[in-house]
């Protein structure tokens, strides 16, 4: 059979006499109002006909009892600017519409406006003037309160939403933000832990507010995604934070730690007169990039050679967090570019930096978790994908730790 063909006769003549009616961007965003008033109304009218169980001016509803009863009016706030609708009305007064339920005051869609600027960190009056220059509509600073008020709990039912037995891996981070308590500002800790899931596609797994960083705060994380039905982790790539291994350890004894190498680095450059930079850097990363762990000692001996007389607490920090870096030489060339740096977490990172850049000060702990969690879920949508080389890496983790992977591997 042939396939049909879409054409322009294709087109509704009535439709196509409206279109062609439309000469400017004022009459087709009048012609897009009267659209939509139609649509709702024919929405409402099928609503009611479900309602009553007989369409209007049917004899079936003769003496059923309960009948159409005329209209109210009732005005919405909408993207292409108020729209007033005639809402069917039942004569037993029985009638809950559920598309437009009974007093809500805007359109379905003009919520999702109102939570998309924002997610992307702008304040409750910069969404009110921006929804006013756009669309002409005056809504006041309580009403997208109350909008964005509605985000907490989905916040909280995500947090304690049930997680995967396994995530091979997890980069677990942090990011500061700052927020009004008590009469003054206070710099908090937004912790995040992102996991890489069997299928290689990454997973928000939470994020925790907190006063500041500290490793005991990540214990107390780490338990509630136990809790929450992470059993196994199989390495987990995290900063340089003291004490930090071994909270991971204490709550998933037989995870490997890899210390993000990009956080080494930077830590180590602090040091570092912006001239001579480059050349430490250069040294650094020949150690990084080592084959084995034989070479990488090597190297990170005549990195102290060079530098000690100038940098001398450079290659102490090396030396006292070696053992956590060293873990992805264990692995080969697949697997090290996968936990080589924290950098799926530092884009998430870049992600809530831009959403939180127009908040210098957040008023107060939800305001900032609102922000956090609404920009988060706009850049997750994107997470389609497995990461780079996933399959090799899978394929070394099934030989690595084949008494930990699930029965179906």
């Amino acid at each position: 059979m042939s396939r049909r063909t879409k054409t322009k006769t294709d087109i509704d003549p009535q439709l196509e006499e409206l279109v062609k009616a439309v000469k400017t961007p004022e009459q087709l965003a009048a012609l897009t109002q009267q659209l939509q008033q139609k649509a709702f109304e024919a929405m409402l009218e099928g609503e009611m006909t479900d309602h009553l169980g007989y369409p209007k001016h049917a004899t079936a509803g003769h003496n059923t009892g309960n009948s159409r009863n005329g209209y109210s009016a009732k005005t919405l706030k909408g993207e292409q600017g108020a729209l007033t609708l005639d809402v069917p009305r039942d004569r037993n007064g029985e009638f809950e519409p559920l598309i437009i339920p009974k007093g809500q005051t805007r359109l379905p869609m003009f919520n999702d406006k109102i939570l998309a600027l924002y997610s992307r960190g702008m304040s409750t009056r910069d969404i009110v003037a921006m929804l006013l220059e756009l669309y002409g509509v005056e809504v006041s600073p309580t009403l997208i309160s109350q909008v964005t008020a509605q985000v907490i709990e989905e916040v909280q039912q995500w947090q304690c939403r049930p997680l995967d037995e396994i995530y091979p891996i997890v980069y677990l981070d942090c990011i500061h933000i700052k927020i009004r308590q008590d009469k003054r500002v206070s710099n908090k800790a937004i912790y995040l832990a992102l996991g890489i899931n069997l299928d290689g596609q990454k997973e928000l797994l939470g994020l925790w507010l907190n006063e500041n960083e500290g490793a005991k705060f990540w214990l107390s994380v780490l338990t509630e995604l136990q809790q929450r039905g992470v059993r196994d982790i199989f390495i987990a790539a995290v900063d340089g934070l003291t004490g930090f291994p071994e909270a991971i350890n204490t709550v998933y004894p037989k995870t490997k730690i890899q210390l993000c190498i990009v956080h080494m680095v930077r830590n180590s450059l602090k040091f570092v007169a912006w001239k001579q930079r480059k050349a430490v850097a250069a040294d650094l990363k020949k150690i990084y990039t080592s084959l084995t762990v034989a070479e990488a000692e090597q190297e990170l001996d005549a990195f102290a050679a060079r530098w000690d007389d100038q940098f001398p607490s450079i290659s102490a920090s090396w030396r006292r967090h070696w053992p956590n870096l060293i873990t992805l030489f264990d692995y080969p060339d697949d697997i090290r570019r996968v936990i080589y740096t924290t950098n799926a977490i530092e884009s998430l990172n870049s992600v809530i930096r831009k959403a939180v850049k127009n908040r210098k000060v957040f008023p107060n702990d939800e305001s900032a978790l609102k922000v956090v969690y609404l920009a988060i879920q706009a850049a997750s949508k994107k997470w389609t994908m497995p990461i780079h080389h996933w399959k090799n890496a899978l394929n070394r983790f099934m030989i690595e730790f084949p008494d930990r992977m699930p029965e179906q591997f």
